[in-house]
């Protein structure tokens, strides 16, 4: 069974792209989809699904974690978007992976990070992680600071302890390196790689 595409599909993707750019542009601010947003019915939520269905097209090869795929994801995205689909992570542009399947480090290894002389050849990951929260109060496990931050940014990201291991190391490759969409249920941020992570569960700064 097909999932729910977007009910207006030119301005509703319009709409989350504008989320997605204000989200990259100030890296750990909290975002919500809205409410027209189709709600998914499988392992994903609808910040995930809304985000393939937004940046996903005939040019952009996708991955799909073997943990999220069942459910009638693969032939939803490839009918309402028409993207290639990747056996392996290293051939795709968009990475939908569950923050768990960081764990596998062969897994990580095998992302796109581009190269010195072209840098926007590299992949983009959304990651659907247990649970993610702002920190009005300045609470977190995550402390953001870079580009869009000033200072710093607290967020907390459940079951995100391999993940801020990878993005804090990304740091590192810039101007390499993945950018990254965390979603959980309606909400999502993003963390490009221009972005320091201090993660006090690791205790390691990019």
């Amino acid at each position: 069974m097909l999932w729910h595409p977007f009910s207006d599909p030119v301005h509703d993707a319009q709409r989350h792209f504008r989320q997605l750019l204000a989200a990259m542009a100030e890296p750990g601010l909290p975002q919500q989809t809205g409410p027209a947003t189709p709600r998914p019915q499988g392992a994903i939520g609808a910040a995930a699904w809304a985000t393939l269905l937004t940046l996903c097209d005939l040019d952009t090869p996708v991955w799909i974690d073997p943990r999220l795929e069942g459910d009638g994801l693969r032939e939803s995205l490839s009918f309402h978007t028409g993207c290639a689909l990747c056996d392996t992570p290293a051939c795709a542009a968009f990475l939908l992976l569950a923050a768990e399947s960081l764990e596998e480090a062969v897994l990580v290894e095998r992302f796109s990070i581009g190269t010195d002389l072209e840098p926007e050849h590299s992949a983009t990951l959304i990651v659907e992680v247990e649970s993610l929260n702002g920190a009005e109060s300045g609470k977190g496990d995550w402390r953001l600071s870079g580009p869009g931050i000033a200072g710093q940014r607290a967020i907390s990201v459940g079951g995100g302890v391999a993940l801020a291991r990878l993005l804090a190391a990304n740091r590192a490759h810039f101007p390499r390196g993945l950018d990254a969409i965390l979603c959980a249920g309606g909400g999502f941020t993003a963390i490009p790689r221009s972005t320091r992570i201090e993660s006090a569960s690791l205790r390691e700064v990019a």
